[in-house]
């Protein structure tokens, strides 16, 4: 998940009080499992990722809601594909500057710009299908609260780990804090960081076609640039990831031992929760599409909720409203983004809306597929995901509170869910 730009502040702050609710909240057991698979190197597809999967599915289990592992595939990571692409978006600005090879310029640099594109916005993903073969990573589903209940409420996280990079450093967001307060409190939509990549290919055909070679360079050096930031997180070390992802695999395991208390005390849910945990999110959504897959036939779109869980563990909890790397999309079903902030605010539970990330998340995946989706990350006072994708992601960084808040945030959301299908009849025959 990359860190979203920011937010418009008169939609969203949420004024605190006291809630037993987040102090119920066992903190003991989101450092235990985040101090469990921290030291695990969770590269999607590999062992350790494995490894991880198989502890969670047990870890779910005892706390009251069974789990298993299902075997997923995924298609490789990002970094690699689009450094070659953007090889081929300085090529054909170079090539484009003589007249024997404008032809070839742009049709070199309209075909990267494209490849990019419909990569990195989880389209068709026709460069990488073509040069990658399936790899296996693994899907943890676990089932709590009411087992016959007509709804389904499905959260939603993820467990590998991403490499780290120079181009994660944050030391500009920060500095842009500084600089401008003001201006930077009113953005709410993060820059877009993929547009230089998909742009530079793209300048380096525009220039082929209007006979512009400086046009035609600055592509090149832009493809160039992103060459060399994409070699960068390729040869990177993976990172401990206790931010993005651990935050949310540790709410799943509180939600669960929630909501095992609340049905052994009576006081239930009152609809069906799914808690999942995907493998290789970080190769920009892989375990999700066979989660898709296996499950989606089998939910029902008027009956199922899903709520994402994504890098919980900064200082404030905030409700995006979309993602696109490219072309923003906001997530389906506005009224379910609003059923979950009159939640928060009802419960007393400090949530910011009202911003869009330009990176993406497993939530596009059932947002596209016409399923009510909401997403809940979080961030520092300089909109930044503390410690996004950089080695200081250790459990040590985190903000137990903010995890607590979603983990209370979600029980209720779900409790708001039966309320309501049990004010229009659902499930009560009338």
């Amino acid at each position: 998940m990359s860190t979203p730009g920011g937010t418009d502040a008169g939609r969203g702050d949420v004024a605190a009080r006291p809630t037993g609710g987040v102090a119920g909240v066992d903190r003991a057991v989101l450092r235990e499992v985040v101090e469990t698979l921290a030291p695990l190197v969770r590269r999607a597809g590999s062992e350790d990722e494995h490894r991880a999967a198989e502890w969670i599915a047990e870890r779910l289990t005892r706390a009251g809601a069974p789990a298993h592992v299902e075997d997923a595939t995924f298609l490789g990571g990002y970094a690699r594909l689009v450094g070659a692409l953007s090889v081929a978006g300085a090529a054909a600005g170079i090539v484009g500057l003589s007249r024997r090879g404008r032809g070839l310029g742009m049709a070199l640099g309209v075909a990267a710009a494209a490849a990019i594109a419909d990569d990195v916005s989880n389209g068709p993903r026709v460069a990488r299908r073509a040069t990658q073969k399936p790899q296996r990573t693994w899907n943890v589903v676990a089932e709590a609260g009411d087992p016959q209940a007509e709804r389904t409420l499905v959260v939603m996280a993820h467990h590998d780990a991403a490499p780290t990079g120079a181009i994660f450093d944050q030391t500009l967001q920060r500095k842009m804090l500084d600089v401008a307060p003001g201006l930077f409190e009113r953005i709410d939509t993060a820059l877009p960081v993929w547009w230089p990549v998909v742009g530079g290919p793209a300048l380096s055909a525009l220039g082929a076609a209007l006979r512009r070679p400086r046009l035609g360079l600055l592509g090149a050096g832009l493809s160039a640039g992103s060459t060399a930031a994409m070699a960068n997180i390729a040869r990177a070390d993976v990172v401990q990831g206790a931010n993005d992802n651990l935050s949310a695999v540790a709410a799943l395991v509180a939600l669960a031992e929630r909501l095992r208390a609340a049905q052994d005390a009576g006081d239930g849910v009152g609809v069906r929760v799914l808690l999942v945990s995907c493998g290789a999110e970080e190769v920009i959504q892989g375990g999700i599409y066979s989660f898709a897959q296996e499950w989606f036939p089998k939910l029902d779109r008027e009956t199922t909720w899903f709520l994402n869980l994504d890098t919980i563990g900064s200082p404030e909890l905030v409700s995006i409203e979309g993602e696109g790397p490219v072309v923003m999309e906001d997530y389906h079903w506005r009224s379910f983004r609003d059923l979950v902030h009159r939640v928060a605010w009802r419960e007393g539970l400090p949530l910011r809306r009202g911003m869009r990330a330009r990176s993406s998340t497993d939530a596009v995946i059932p947002s596209r597929a016409g399923y009510p989706t909401a997403c809940l990350v979080s961030f520092d006072r300089a909109k930044a995901m503390s410690n996004y994708h950089l080695p200081t992601d250790t459990p040590n960084g985190l903000d137990y509170a903010t995890i607590a808040r979603a983990v209370v945030l979600t029980e209720a959301v779900a409790r708001e869910l039966a309320g309501d299908a049990a004010a229009s009849g659902v499930n009560s025959g009338t």
